[in-house]
């Protein structure tokens, strides 16, 4: 292990510990305990219409007035993740499958039945967008006062407050532009970089110092990552070296420094790491299949030897690696903490069958560690259209053949906001910015200026703050009945009009945040009767507190990195050819896969329609030269089959942590991980999608063999359960699982658990009594105490 010194103010050195590898754990073998199981759920739960899609939600929801009413609405594993608060919990969720509903209503149950002090739990995530939404869900379920942030922003604030006692004095200030002092770094070593060689240079030193990587190291470090560095990698490092030695004169940070920094403290100072640690006692790690080795360490450093930890991931969502991210922590999990609770989220509440079915093609011909850990995604929605593909002969035409769809879309009544156009690259903007512009249409460019932050929100605030105030004097009030009239009167005179100004440009970009405001104000009222323009500056305040920003009317457009997160009722995903995606420079395997991660997120931000399209050639009268991308052989029509073999998919459920005998622990105490297949119908052999038929493992319209005498004899028996428990009858078994087992009859516990919706936990409760009554036993469970 090498170390790294930091020099601070006053000559001080903190010692940063760097490692290739990640600090393991101690491995503790754990058992977790049920916790907080709600006696009396609410019938209008996942299985009697009341789930809501997974990311979409009323926005002004009423607060649930209990604890258990906190879990209303969440389908039977998203209940699991919210009722499981103690010991460790891994969450393998698939896109759309509502994890961040899962984790805010965990967080959330667990205040409003007092088991989580919200002072005491730390939720971390990756973007500020993200930690603000989970802030804003966490508001609306009644549990305000929990601390969700970025891993830097949680980092900078304990760094700000523990400096003057770690260290003393102030902390350095953080470097607003790192690339400046890269190119002074480049200046010192008499390097000359071009504008690309220094945006290159730069994100290796990202990477060098999220890795935890020296720059004495960085040379071997980056030929075993694979990395194809942009200059010789002994420039590279020379010029890490100097840039390090360039803040530490200037005696500035940067954004990876208060991660280093942080780590240093903590491992240094036991006080200080003692009382981060007697302030969150319970973690949430959201997004962690992008976790760097940096962030891991510090996590770790967090939790000392406590095991309070809730992880949330989709290895087939890891599109990150170059900035050092890794799957690994998340793959790992269960071999670090072998008593960990283990829920899998497989049912897409976001996008129909047709764009479900597209996304799994895509990682059925994966490959890689990440591929085996792939989840099979179940679509919950009606059917809709099969995805579009077009092929055009040559970018511009391509562009203007997705701003006509869109024109059109338009027209037919899809929300403009509710239409985005994904490319591989930000390059690919300017086409798109053109021909959208041409046809009329709004759009907003993804990665500006966060919403609160923009000039005209912040002026239009200040206006409305005052209005608030002042609004019986004011002339601009005389006519206006209510509050939405009052809001447009007010922003009238900070430039919104009620039609848009024509064309695109910074007009218009201000038009549309006035106009986001407005329409807020009109949800708002709806929402609340009654509400004045002093309780929508108290709603704006809050939500600006958390970067909760309400959406701007615009076709989105975004590069496929920067759509991570987020999601459309309609998606273009663009210049899907040979070249861009895969990107030329995409060359071992490990990237080829991540490049189809990348087009598998891009499929699945599609709500209900997904347009891919192609250019023959990149300008008019070019060769036409290019072919669509591999990634799409077998599944667009008329391309033949796809190569290789799939492999299997993980199923949806919850897996116990183990808890037999035996020491410390390890990998080798985690329970075995079974593959399995995709289900098919036991009667015709087709490939089952839907939910209801994969409980009974036939479709729907093949014929059913099911004793009738059994499944009434269950029915009789699930009432009495269901009375003695104070539970809806549907919380001991589902009517599809009794029928699935009275079409199956199974002879033994290890037939009865093959069936799906009979769990451990079920089986280890009822297994005896189902048995019995498939055995032709009379009178089980009917008349015995439970």
């Amino acid at each position: 292990m090498r170390s790294h010194e930091v020099n601070v103010r006053g000559g001080t050195t903190i010692p940063v510990a760097h490692s290739h590898r990640v600090m393991p754990v101690a491995l503790v073998r754990l058992s977790v305990r049920a916790c907080g199981q709600p006696t009396h759920p609410s019938r209008e739960t996942w299985q009697h219409g009341g789930v809501t899609a997974a990311t979409h939600s009323t926005l002004f929801p009423q607060v649930p007035d209990s604890a258990d009413a906190v879990l209303e609405g969440l389908d039977p594993e998203q209940r699991e993740v919210a009722t499981a608060l103690r010991g460790p919990v891994c969450v393998l969720a698939g896109a759309g499958t509502g994890k961040t509903r899962a984790i805010t209503h965990r967080i959330a149950y667990g205040v409003r039945a007092g088991i989580l002090q919200p002072s005491s739990v730390l939720a971390v995530t990756f973007t500020n967008r993200a930690a603000g939404e989970m802030r804003g869900r966490l508001r609306q379920l009644g549990a305000a006062g929990v601390q969700a942030r970025t891993f830097h922003s949680a980092a900078l604030r304990q760094l700000q407050y523990f400096w003057p006692k770690a260290i003393g004095g102030s902390l350095p200030r953080l470097v607003d532009r790192k690339i400046q002092l890269v190119a002074d770094a480049a200046a010192a070593c008499r390097i000359r970089l071009d504008r690309g060689e220094l945006r290159d240079v730069t994100a290796e030193i990202e990477w060098s110092k999220v890795t935890q990587t020296v720059p004495a190291d960085y040379a071997p470090a980056a030929a075993k990552a694979g990395r194809e560095a942009p200059r010789d990698p002994a420039e590279i490092a020379q010029l890490y070296a100097a840039y390090e030695d360039l803040k530490r004169a200037r005696s500035v940070i940067d954004f990876e420094d208060v991660l280093l920094l942080t780590v240093a403290v903590l491992q240094d100072r036991h006080d200080v790491a003692e009382q981060v640690r007697a302030q969150y006692q319970h973690f949430v790690v959201d997004e962690y299949q992008d976790v760097s080795p940096l962030q891991q360490r510090l996590l770790e450093l967090w939790l000392g030897d406590r095991d309070d930890l809730c992880v949330v991931g989709d290895a087939s969502q890891t599109i990150y690696s170059f900035t050092g991210a890794t799957p690994d922590h998340l793959l790992d999990f269960r071999g670090r903490h072998p008593g960990a609770t283990v829920v899998k989220l497989v049912r897409d509440y976001r996008s129909t069958p047709q764009v479900v079915h597209l996304a799994n093609g895509l990682l059925a011909q994966a490959r890689g560690r990440a591929a085996d850990h792939r989840l099979e995604l179940v679509s919950q929605r009606p059917a809709g259209p099969e995805p579009g593909y077009a092929e055009y002969s040559d970018e511009p035409a391509e562009a203007e053949g997705a701003a006509r769809r869109i024109r059109e879309l338009i027209d037919s009544g899809v929300p403009a906001a509710e239409i985005a156009v994904l490319f591989r690259t930000n390059s690919q903007s300017e086409t798109y910015e053109q021909a959208l512009a041409d046809a009329g249409v709004p759009y907003q460019l993804r990665g500006a200026e966060r919403f609160f932050d923009r000039p005209e929100v912040r002026k239009a605030g200040s206006a409305l703050r005052a209005a608030a105030r002042f609004g019986g004097n004011d002339s601009l009030l005389d006519d206006a009945v209510d509050l939405p009239s009052q809001v447009r009167a007010v922003l009238s005179g900070e430039g919104w009009t009620t039609e848009p100004p024509a064309g695109s440009g910074a007009v218009r970009e201000r038009w549309e945040s006035l106009a986001a405001l407005v329409g807020l104000a009109q949800d708002f009222a709806a929402a609340r009767a009654g509400a004045t323009l002093s309780d929508l500056v108290v709603e704006l305040d809050e939500r600006a507190g958390a970067q909760h920003a309400p959406t701007v009317q615009g076709v989105t457009l975004a590069s496929l990195h920067s759509a991570k997160g987020l999601e459309w009722d309609v998606v273009f995903l663009v210049g899907v050819a040979e070249g861009m995606m895969p990107i030329t420079y995409a060359k071992t395997d490990e990237q080829i896969e991540e490049e189809r991660r990348l087009l598998y997120v891009g499929v699945t931000r599609a709500r209900e329609r997904l347009h891919l399209s192609w250019a023959l050639a990149r300008s008019p009268g070019g060769r036409p030269n290019r072919r669509p991308s591999r990634f799409l052989k077998g599944l667009r029509p008329g391309s033949g089959t796809a190569g290789g073999q799939a492999t299997a998919g993980g199923a949806g459920g919850v897996e116990r942590g183990f808890r037999g005998g035996g020491g410390g622990g390890g990998a080798a105490a985690a329970p075995r991980r079974t593959q399995r297949t995709p289900a098919r119908c036991r009667v015709c052999g087709r490939t089952l999608t839907d939910a209801g038929e994969m409980k009974l493992m036939r479709c729907e319209g093949c014929p059913s063999d099911m004793d009738e005498g059994v499944y009434e004899r269950l029915r009789e028996w699930r009432a009495v359960q269901a009375g003695r428990s104070g539970q809806p009858a549907f919380c001991v078994f589902t009517d599809k699982t009794l029928m699935a087992i009275a079409e199956s009859v199974p002879e033994d516990e290890r037939e009865l658990a093959r069936i799906p919706g009979v769990g451990m936990r079920k089986l280890n409760r009822y297994g005896t009594d189902v048995l019995a009554i498939c055995a032709g036993q009379e009178g089980v469970g009917l008349d015995e105490d439970d």
